[in-house]
């Protein structure tokens, strides 16, 4: 099935009251492991690249310096290996630009294969944040691609994205920011944070969420809600980890029974990361200390490497270095490289498998009314 918009899955979300996870990927095998499990449960499917994702993908292995060449050729990775593997599967499938900081991230995202692009620009004045949204709006809605767009601010530390504070999002400023900018979904910040340390036993302001839904509700306009920082941080892989030697102090994440009461308040969009980064690299992990003998290995003692010097690291990212052929175009130069990737997989599975379920997409492809960008760019015109 071709690639399509990211509105029609998230229409069909709030209308059948479930939520859609929306997964950040940074590797070929992780695009590959996620659509496969989706397809399993038979879920629609958002596949997320950030913004640094993008940059990293291009080769760039310190990707905290990724330039917009790096971005492009990155963007173009990615967009090729979710193609390839939504192309015989039967499930919708989405390509979304995360947290993209500007129209030239965007167009070159866009120009990559994403079918959905975010423009984050919550860190500006409520005005500038409008301006560079209505922009982004109509570059992409001219081409049958949707939009995501921040108001508020979320505390914690995701890549370049970094705040010491929360600040609400509110309602009426929601609603005249979706007005002015015809953004097809907004993420709000409503208690939840970016990283693995949210704080203990998080309450969502749910209130924050049913305010701007009834008020949506009430002017007649259709805008998905959704949910960044929500990664579940899930207390047994915080324990893996540590048995294995590595550690994450204070690790709390929001809980899926919280999720779950913010899913039937009206989110429809509940972005996933940490959790992810964890379980690929608890398997990473623990493929060495049950295979002792490939920590020597010529093509992927270079991670092992890695984990074994960088004890408190989460991010796959910051171990891949010495595989990046693989993690860039799929290419699997000998068995112990492909192995390595198998148990990438198998993390990426795992967790998404947990979250479809616990979020309610699974059994819901068939529920999507399919529309491709064509049809997309006719309805947005």
């Amino acid at each position: 099935m071709p690639v399509i918009p990211i509105k029609p899955i998230l229409d069909t979300a709030d209308k059948y009251h479930y939520g859609q996870g929306a997964f950040n990927v940074n590797s070929v095998s992780q695009i590959k492991a996620a659509i496969e499990i989706h397809e399993i449960l038979r879920s629609p499917a958002i596949i997320q690249g950030a913004e640094l994702a993008n940059g990293f993908m291009g080769g760039r292995v310190d990707f905290k310096n990724s330039t917009i060449d790096d971005i492009r050729r990155g963007a173009r990775n990615i967009g090729e290996a979710v193609w390839k593997y939504a192309e015989h599967a039967k499930i919708p499938v989405v390509l979304h630009l995360d947290h993209g900081t500007n129209l030239e991230v965007v167009k070159a995202c866009i120009d990559g294969g994403y079918t959905s692009v975010m423009i984050d620009g919550s860190s500006k004045s409520f005005e500038e944040n409008m301006e560079i949204t209505r922009e982004v709006v109509k570059y992409a809605h001219a081409r049958g691609v949707s939009v995501e767009g921040e108001l508020g601010v979320l505390a914690g530390v995701e890549d370049h994205v970094f705040s010491s504070q929360s600040t609400y999002t509110n309602p009426l400023d929601a609603l005249e920011f979706i007005k002015k900018t015809g953004v097809d979904s907004l993420a709000i910040s409503y208690g939840t944070m970016h990283g693995p340390n949210k704080g203990k036993n998080v309450k969502l302001r749910r209130e924050i969420l049913i305010a701007i839904k009834e008020i949506l509700r009430l002017e007649g306009l259709q805008c998905s809600m959704v949910s960044h920082g929500s990664s579940t941080i899930p207390r047994y892989l915080v324990e893996d980890l540590k048995v294995l030697g590595s550690n994450m102090p204070d690790a709390e994440g929001i809980s899926v029974h919280e999720i779950q009461k913010a899913i039937r308040s009206g989110i429809a969009k509940i972005n996933v990361d940490t959790d992810i980064r964890m379980a690929v690299t608890r398997n990473m992990r623990e493929y060495f200390n049950l295979h002792e003998d490939k920590q020597k290995s010529f093509s992927i003692g270079g991670v092992y490497k890695d984990l074994k010097n960088h004890p408190d690291v989460v991010d796959p990212r910051q171990v891949f270095g010495s595989i990046m052929d693989s993690v860039m175009t799929g290419t699997m130069s000998d068995s112990d490289v492909a192995d390595l990737n198998k148990e990438v997989e198998k993390g990426v599975m795992e967790i998404l498998a947990q979250l479809i379920t616990s979020f309610g997409s699974a059994g819901k492809m068939n529920l999507v009314e399919c529309k491709s960008l064509e049809n997309m760019k006719k309805i947005y015109i």
